[in-house]
């Protein structure tokens, strides 16, 4: 089965709004067996609503709206479906009275416009709402299910859960829906892309999407089967291969960004690190300290931007500063072990670059970056040229030295 969202809502077409309602919709469904295949956001317009439902249905097996049930003038979403389905709108008594009864609970009398929200498609069945006023509704035809629910997410994920979700697990005939995310860092997409495409595509199930992000390359398997182990059955066995062809790059499967990974490392072996920052300027301890219980391997951070201060506080010695530049394979080993000297620490990082966009030269362009690594996860150095604007520089070189580290710790070489 494939479903296909439609939020609906002027507001959800400007910078001021997003919609939220989509991500946990999804997310429910594919718990259910049931794939997306289109999320659409439409403007309050009755002939743009109603294209997007008789698009939606002539599609997919579950169409479900969010939004556009209240009483105002622009809230158009019942007569936009009824139209596209071809039916009536039929206001119902008994929900008038209820609604009035709610309103009269809280000491107000109900505006009259309130009462088109007791107004019902020919044919489907009410979605009462105990936490607001407006109720949703399903509709069934030519085996098709079409869903409006509120917007509002306080009272449309109950619903949606409680009331028809269900039912559209007993339509997916127990099909399972599992998905797991690999999670690699320091690697561009197309590079990791020539290396899985030759397994990846061979699969139809589970499917694999790869999306690339500063530092960080991920790919989402998704399965299906008859239970759930079934589904994971497949993932792995597409995730081993992947895992084999990418040789120790894959840092996560189980959701940990890395820094929570390289935390952990660190916890289980009883490791202290120290940090010397330069072009990063302390965000490579920002994000290690974010972790919780980062004061049991995190002993400290030198965010040293001038010459003098990597003198002055690392020992870097000034003749290499004079004959290397502060740029440079040199510096960047004396960073880390002057942080790892001066911290007392079993580790040591030193990063140095520029981040732009000013500074670079010919020879030592903008995104060039030294990251360097010594103490109990061994010595090494990895030079770099990383892509992007100045917060996005600073947080790749961060993605580097943390990847650098991961491997030192697991004996791995330096990738």
């Amino acid at each position: 089965m494939r479903a296909e969202l439609i939020a609906i809502g002027s507001e959800l077409l400007t910078p001021v709004r997003s919609d939220t309602n989509a991500l946990f919709l999804t997310e429910k469904l594919l718990e259910a067996g049931i794939e997306v295949g289109v999320r659409l956001t439409v403007a309050d317009d009755p002939s743009l609503l109603e294209s997007a439902f008789r698009a939606a249905l002539a599609r997919a097996e579950v169409v479900i709206s969010t939004g556009g049930l209240g009483p105002t003038a622009d809230d158009l979403t019942r007569e936009a479906a009824a139209a596209a389905l071809g039916r009536r709108l039929v206001r119902d008594g008994r929900m008038v009275d209820a609604l009035r009864d709610r309103f009269a609970r809280y000491g107000r009398a109900m505006a009259p416009v309130n009462e088109k929200q007791a107004d019902v498609i020919e044919g489907a069945a009410v979605l009462p709402n105990p936490r607001g006023t407006a109720p949703g509704l399903l509709v069934e035809t030519a085996g098709r299910v079409l869903v409006l629910l509120p917007g509002p997410p306080g009272e449309m994920g109950p619903m949606f859960v409680e009331q028809v979700l269900p039912s559209l697990r007993e339509r997916s005939l127990g099909r399972v829906i599992k998905s797991r995310v690999l999670r690699v860092a320091a690697m561009g997409e197309s590079d990791v892309e020539q290396i899985v495409a030759p397994l990846y595509t061979t699969f139809t199930n589970p499917m694999t999407t790869i999306l690339g992000g500063p530092g960080q390359v991920e790919l989402h398997l998704r399965g299906h089967g008859a239970s759930e182990e079934e589904a994971e059955e497949r993932i792995e066995k597409l995730a081993a291969g992947l895992r084999e062809l990418l040789r120790g790059r894959v840092f996560s499967e189980d959701g940990r960004e890395l820094p929570e990974v390289v935390a952990d490392l660190l916890r289980e072996r009883g490791l202290r690190l120290a940090v010397a920052e330069s072009c990063t300027g302390g965000l490579l301890a920002t994000r290690l300290t974010e972790v919780p219980g980062s004061s049991g391997y995190f002993e400290r951070g030198f965010v040293t931007y001038s010459d003098r201060s990597k003198v002055e506080h690392l020992g870097v010695d000034p003749a290499v500063l004079e004959a290397a530049g502060a740029v440079s394979e040199p510096v960047a080993r004396a960073m880390a072990r002057g942080a790892r000297q001066r911290a007392g620490s079993d580790l040591g990082i030193g990063i140095t670059g520029i981040a732009g966009p000013e500074g670079g030269s010919p020879e030592k362009p903008v995104g060039l970056v030294y990251v360097a690594l010594c103490g109990a996860a061994g010595e090494s150095v990895r030079r770099t040229l990383l892509p992007g604007d100045r917060r996005t520089i600073r947080f790749r070189a961060t993605q580097v030295a943390l990847e650098l580290l991961r491997r030192g710790l697991l004996g791995l070489e330096p990738a």
